[in-house]
């Protein structure tokens, strides 16, 4: 079977080097002339474990393509994942034209019968505007073809998406016709083998089925980070607290570790998007409109304690920042807590230095010269009068707090995270700040 993947970003080449590693033919397009001349050169744009190795190998093996032109990638295909972005507009609602431009595209090429594939993160109702759309252009060409639209939302999670996406814990497929249903079974079959559950449901399920699952995610990140509020309050441990809730089996331990907030690509955007869609259908959601003003409120909890610490006074202070990404094995740094973080102490003149294993070129394209950066994460902390822990990368998870206590000018340790224990840092002259705890 040969399928085409439009959108070579994060979503897109995944999806593509996967299907391409089940044997499938696979061609990939996208509009930046560059990226694909990189790309089929193996150079991956994007910082993700395990993706330059099974691109490189189905490069290798004739089964990846990439290209900028959506006619000859389609001209075989018998499906066609639309994989493109849809940021949020100002309102907070998904912006969907590049969605539909591609299935302008779409109509303008086909020459037989394709299933059209929404892998990208779209409101619901879109696969309807898409075969709207293309059924337009058709007209437009005088030509009557069959065509199906279906949903497949992805929940590739970064840092893990190659895995995720090998060893799904489900695959969502949401369809109105027999015939894609068949053709979309026999494409995710390795993975049906696999053991891996294909949940077939109506096409507006499946669309919503994405950010509901997003937004429950975030949800429990929100909750547990109130509840370590109140913890500091009352003097309890939320470390104590996730551990008596997550013993529950109708609860479980996963999203239950409190910090600086959720950033990314998804929750925000799809948590926005999700407020949107009741908006426009007159359902207010509240539940998810708390989630996101308590991660908004989040990202400035350790910022407050610095001031607290320093007297509302940090002109000229130096603070050495661990970690930069959202989160731990990818370079994106949309929306990352440490971010929101930097601008507030760059606005009260602090001095701030940097390090993150993969993510600092892309800070540094945002910051240049306000900030230092750094490829040493000790070297960074040299006269320091606080460290910043902002993302859990492993390697910062049993730092050397004797070689610490030397290099820094003051001994304080905040750690957003929580990854440190405060009874460990005190033996070293520490104080330690952490969240809830």
């Amino acid at each position: 079977m040969n399928i085409t993947v439009v959108g070579t970003g994060y979503v897109g080449l995944v999806t593509g080097a996967c299907f391409a590693d089940t044997g499938v033919k696979v061609t990939c397009v996208d509009i930046d002339y560059d990226k694909i001349e990189k790309l089929k050169k193996g150079i991956i744009p994007i910082y993700e474990p395990g993706l330059d190795e099974i691109v490189l190998k189905n490069i290798e093996k004739n089964r990846l393509f990439f290209t900028t032109s959506i006619k000859d990638a389609i001209s075989d295909s018998k499906v066609i994942f639309i994989a493109v972005g849809t940021p949020p507009n100002e309102d907070g609602s998904a912006d969907i034209n590049h969605v539909l431009t591609v299935a302008e595209n779409i109509g303008q090429y086909i020459d037989h019968y394709v299933v059209v594939v929404n892998k990208s993160t779209v409101p619901v109702g879109t696969a309807e505007k898409v075969r709207e759309v293309i059924r337009k252009k058709l007209k437009e060409r005088n030509l009557n073809i069959d065509f199906d639209v279906a949903s497949n939302p992805e929940f590739l999670k970064e840092g893990t998406a190659v895995i995720d996406f090998l060893r799904p814990d489900r695959i969502i497929i949401g369809t109105d016709s027999e015939r894609s249903k068949e053709i979309l079974s026999k494409l995710y079959h390795p993975f049906i083998l696999n053991g891996h559950p294909v949940i077939f449901m109506n096409i507006p399920s499946a669309e919503l089925t994405k950010y509901a699952a997003n937004a429950m995610l975030a949800l429990r990140i929100s909750f547990m980070n109130e509840i370590a509020l109140l913890c500091e309050k009352i003097g309890a441990n939320i470390h104590d607290i996730r551990k008596g809730i997550g013993s529950d089996s109708r609860i479980g331990n996963k999203f239950l570790y409190a910090g600086i907030g959720y950033g990314g690509s998804c929750f925000p955007k799809d948590v926005r998007a999700l407020i949107k869609t009741g908006e426009q259908y007159g359902v207010s959601l509240k539940l998810v409109r708390a989630t996101h003003e308590v991660n908004e409120n989040q990202k400035l909890v350790l910022f407050n304690k610095i001031m607290k610490y320093f007297n509302n006074n940090v002109k000229d202070k130096v603070f050495a920042i661990w970690g930069l990404s959202f989160k731990p094995n990818t370079d994106d740094i949309r929306e990352a807590p440490a971010l929101r973080l930097i601008d507030n102490l760059l606005e009260y003149d602090a001095i701030v230095r940097a390090y993150d294993p993969v993510a600092i070129n892309n800070v540094k394209k945002i910051y240049g010269e306000k900030i230092i950066f750094d490829n040493d994460m000790y070297r960074i902390t040299k006269d320091a009068d606080a460290l910043i822990l902002a993302t859990e990368w492993s390697e910062f998870r049993m730092p050397d707090f004797n070689l610490l206590a030397g290099l820094m000018r003051n001994k304080v340790i905040f750690d957003g995270r929580n990854i440190y224990q405060i009874d460990e840092v005190s033996k070293f002259g520490f104080q330690y700040f952490g969240i809830g705890c």
